[in-house]
C-alpha cells in the first residue's frame, strides 16, 4: 500500500461522486486499511497503519488540490521537504520558501512551524497559506493554534493563513453550538477549516466544507 494506491482509490470515488468525492475520505481510508493489512506483516499492524495514514492523508489532499492551486498562479510544497533538506540542498525558490516561513526564536534560533502543506507564489516565493491535516482534530488542533500565534507575532509572517483540513473523524467541527473546545481553537485562532465528511455541519466565515477552500484562495490573492 502506497501513495499512489490511495489516490487510485480517491481517483474511484471522483468516478463515483464527481466533485463530492472529497466527502467519502473516511470510507477511503477504511478501504485502504483493509488493504493495508492483508499486505502487512509484522506484530503491530494498527501502529503501522496510524504511521501510513498520518503520512499519506496530506499526500493525498496536496493530490487534491494541486491542480487548482496552480491554476491560480500558485505553487505547493510539503512541509516536510523543507525539513528534512538543510540549505545547500535546497533550490533557490524553496530557499526563498523556507526562510519566509521561519520563526525567530531568538538565542534559540529559527525554526521551521509544524505545517504539512504550504501554498506559495512562485513569482517571490511569498507565502499565501500553510495546511496541517488530521484524521481528527484531538491530535493536532491546539498546536496549529500555536504555530498561527507564532507566525502572527512576527511582522514577516503574520499575513500567512493557516488552516486545518480534516475528516473530522469525531465530530468536534459538526456543530456551532455547544460548541467544543477544538471548534472554538478554530474560530479564534487559526484562519479556517476546512472539512472532508460526509456529514453536513452547521458552517461559519471560517468552518467550512472542503469545497469551499479553492475559493477562499482566491480571495485571499485579490
Amino acid at each position: 500500500m502506497t501513495i499512489k494506491d490511495l489516490i487510485a482509490l480517491y481517483e474511484k470515488k471522483k468516478e463515483k461522486f464527481g466533485k463530492e468525492a472529497y466527502r467519502h475520505i473516511s470510507n477511503l481510508l477504511r478501504e485502504a486499511k483493509a488493504q493495508h493489512k492483508k499486505d502487512f506483516q509484522g506484530d503491530d499492524h494498527e501502529q503501522s497503519w496510524r504511521a501510513f495514514k498520518g503520512k499519506n492523508l496530506e499526500k493525498l489532499i496536496e493530490f487534491i488540490i494541486v491542480d487548482e492551486v496552480r491554476s491560480l498562479g500558485l505553487e505547493v510544497v510539503n512541509g516536510n521537504s523543507l525539513e528534512r533538506t538543510n540549505g545547500e540542498n535546497l533550490s533557490k525558490e524553496m530557499g526563498l520558501v523556507k526562510r519566509n516561513l521561519l520563526i525567530d526564536y531568538g538565542k534559540f534560533g529559527s525554526h521551521l512551524p509544524d505545517v504539512d502543506i504550504i501554498i506559495f507564489n512562485p513569482k517571490d516565493s511569498k507565502i499565501v497559506a500553510v495546511l496541517s491535516s488530521k484524521v481528527t482534530l484531538r491530535e493536532r488542533i491546539a498546536q496549529t493554534g500555536y504555530w498561527k500565534i507564532k507566525l502572527a507575532s512576527d511582522e514577516v509572517t503574520k499575513h500567512i493563513k493557516v488552516y486545518f483540513v480534516t475528516p473530522d473523524e469525531d465530530g468536534t467541527l459538526t456543530i456551532k453550538t455547544p460548541t467544543k473546545k477544538g471548534r472554538a481553537i478554530v474560530e479564534i485562532d487559526l484562519d479556517g477549516s476546512c472539512v472532508l465528511s460526509e456529514t453536513n455541519i452547521e458552517e461559519s466565515g471560517k468552518v467550512k466544507m472542503f469545497d469551499k477552500f479553492i475559493d477562499d484562495l482566491k480571495k485571499l490573492i485579490r
